[in-house]
């Protein structure tokens, strides 16, 4: 049963992703910011799913199970991998966000971090094939931390 939950799963995550960059493509066309705001939203909610269920099983909150901690390494770096930026123009900071304004005030040092997760994700992935857990956990941290340093300076 656990194989074939796992199997929805990864087809519930990869419509979640594909419909999410669908949304993104139009989103800096139509200039609608509440769609912004929904589209940057759902990419978050991909990247904390994946985050919450690693660290999870690396914490013993679930059962450790190597391919699905390599499974969820790999949708959260295909997520990270989403062009992001379409979510955040210009004057979005209003409304239903925890964004702060310092985004666009440090709009460079906020892509940087963006960046930063990027590389820490895929770093996640690619150790997570290994199946060396303190490796996996070390790699984790690291994705976390380039998480935090994000929402530190620019979520509230």
């Amino acid at each position: 049963m656990q194989g074939k939950n796992r199997g929805i799963q990864t087809a519930v995550m990869a419509a979640m992703i594909l419909s999410i960059s669908c949304l993104g493509s139009g989103v800096s066309q139509a200039g609608d910011v509440e769609r912004a705001q929904e589209y940057r939203q759902g990419v978050m909610n991909v990247f904390s799913w994946n985050m919450k269920a690693m660290s999870d099983m690396l914490k013993g909150k679930s059962a450790y199970d190597g391919a699905a901690f390599a499974s969820h390494a790999n949708d959260l770096a295909r997520a990270t991998s989403l062009d992001l930026l379409p979510g955040f123009p210009e004057d979005s900071d209003s409304g239903e966000t925890d964004a702060r304004p310092d985004i666009w005030l440090n709009f460079e040092d906020f892509t940087q971090k963006l960046e930063d997760l990027r590389s820490a994700a895929l770093a996640l992935s690619k150790v997570a094939i290994s199946g060396d857990k303190a490796a996996m956990g070390e790699a984790l941290g690291k994705t976390g931390k380039a998480c935090k340093a994000c929402h530190d300076n620019y979520k509230d």
